[in-house]
């Protein structure tokens, strides 16, 4: 009689281990999956602007930016050059605030906004005298993994600057950027910080090249 009580005993406690294991299976089940984290650019400039807006260089009008397909989404993107290079990958819990092309435009408006005053042509604001479009096409906006534990945020851009006439805008410069800065971690967060540098240096090229272009461009 002892062994048959202990038997049934001990087959009682398993079946209360079991299904308290699978009330906690159920459990887990229903919790929500975790949120993604969500980044953008930073909180950019921390200073005030100068109440005075009439900045030193001439007014640059600047046209959305445009993006392939695939990085017209919130997606935060990779590759791995040792494995696919040609497969873009998304991460799992990590996103944008905003597709990687308006970001980069909200960054640019910005940047050049703090010497110049930066015209929306949709807005349908007229500038005095000939005013310069700034056009940017975002072809690659990626972190390139060359190995396992070192990458790289990857941009690579096409900046147009056209001039409008009475015959429509004539092209006055076009240029490719490639810029690529190092990953401090291979994961999620270590590509947005890359590829948040990668877009401020863009950027700062960009400015240059559109000063340098303007002054040489007649009645520059």
């Amino acid at each position: 009689m002892k062994i048959i009580a202990a038997y049934a005993y001990s087959s009682g406690a398993r079946g209360l281990i079991c299904l308290a294991l699978l009330g906690l299976s159920a459990c887990s089940s229903l919790q929500p999956p975790p949120r993604p984290l969500v980044y953008d650019f930073g909180p950019g400039a921390t200073t005030p602007q100068p109440a005075n807006r009439m900045a030193p260089l001439p007014p640059l009008a600047l046209a959305g930016v445009q993006a392939t397909g695939a990085l017209d989404s919130t997606a935060v993107l990779y590759r791995l050059a040792y494995s696919d290079a040609q497969q873009l990958r998304p991460y799992a819990q990590a996103r944008w605030s905003m597709p990687p092309a308006e970001l980069l435009r909200q960054r640019l408006r910005e940047h050049l906004g703090q010497h110049r005053a930066v015209l929306n042509p949709a807005d349908g604001v007229l500038a005095v005298g000939p005013v310069l479009t700034l056009r940017v096409d975002l072809d690659e906006f990626s972190q390139l993994f060359a190995t396992d534990q070192q990458s790289t945020g990857l941009l690579r851009l096409r900046a147009t600057l056209g001039q409008p006439g009475a015959r429509g805008e004539k092209l006055v410069a076009q240029r490719s950027f490639v810029v690529q800065r190092a990953s401090a971690s291979p994961d999620a967060a270590g590509g947005v910080r890359a590829l948040t540098e990668a877009a401020d240096a863009a950027i700062e090229d960009i400015e240059q090249w559109v000063q340098q272009t303007a002054q040489a461009a007649p009645g520059g």
